[in-house]
């Protein structure tokens, strides 16, 4: 069974697409869950058909605390073997869920594939963001410069117990799942693009941050590795 977990927020002006890219990937037997932080606002309107009309998806709250505790909750709340991370505005491209499922069922715990970089109207900016990022695996290298990218990962259902509850003051979930991943078991990256990627300005992550903030983060994410329990 697949879970797709996607955190939204005023996301009513591409989640349709979204969602239209991803269901017609599952089975009958998987689910979508959409976390809300703004909930029964523009996004509920925007999936209430959706809601109403395909029972794979389940709508719930959002803690209204953020992008990190919104997939923290959404990923609390799945009930697949496979456990897919998703944001609201991007599109995924048809054969993503089978190419990712197949390396999960070969013994990968995170699974983590390329994607094409586009503008708001999925105009190609980039043609691989790993090119563009020199994503790979490794946990110095992710401290030092994390290249794990949330809408391009999943992870075994196994993996749960070691990230949840996310520990305070992670720099982004998508860091901690993936070295979380390389402490745990085997990280299998996918070189071929999955998904595109849409940068526009309403997107909640990417922004700039100060160099002691960035310090802060990296102290935090060191310690959270480090003191978890993975055996």
């Amino acid at each position: 069974m697949v879970s797709v977990v996607m955190a939204a927020y005023n996301g009513e002006k591409y989640i349709r697409e979204q969602l239209l890219s991803v269901l017609k990937q599952l089975s009958e037997n998987d689910e979508v869950i959409i976390s809300d932080d703004n909930p029964y606002t523009g996004t509920y309107e925007a999936v209430k058909g959706f809601i109403e009309s395909d029972g794979r998806i389940r709508y719930i709250k959002g803690p209204g605390k953020g992008v990190i505790k919104n997939f923290e909750n959404a990923i609390s709340a799945a009930e697949g073997d496979y456990i897919f991370l998703c944001d609201q505005d991007d599109v995924w491209l048809d054969g993503k869920v089978s190419a990712v499922c197949e390396e999960l069922k070969k013994g990968a715990v995170v699974v983590m594939h390329d994607a094409i970089v586009t503008d708001e109207n999925l105009n190609p900016v980039k043609q691989s963001f790993f090119e563009a990022m020199g994503s790979g695996t490794g946990i110095v290298k992710n401290i030092i410069k994390n290249t794990y990218i949330g809408c391009c990962m999943a992870f075994s259902k196994s993996l749960k117990p070691f990230i949840l509850p996310f520990p305070d003051d992670l720099p982004m979930h998508d860091q901690w799942i993936g070295l979380a991943g390389e402490k745990a078991g085997r990280v299998a990256l996918i070189k071929e693009p999955l998904i595109y990627y849409r940068r526009h300005s309403g997107a909640v992550t990417g922004g700039r941050t100060s160099f002691s903030q960035k310090l802060k983060w990296r102290m935090s994410i060191i310690k959270a590795v480090r003191f978890t329990n993975y055996v």
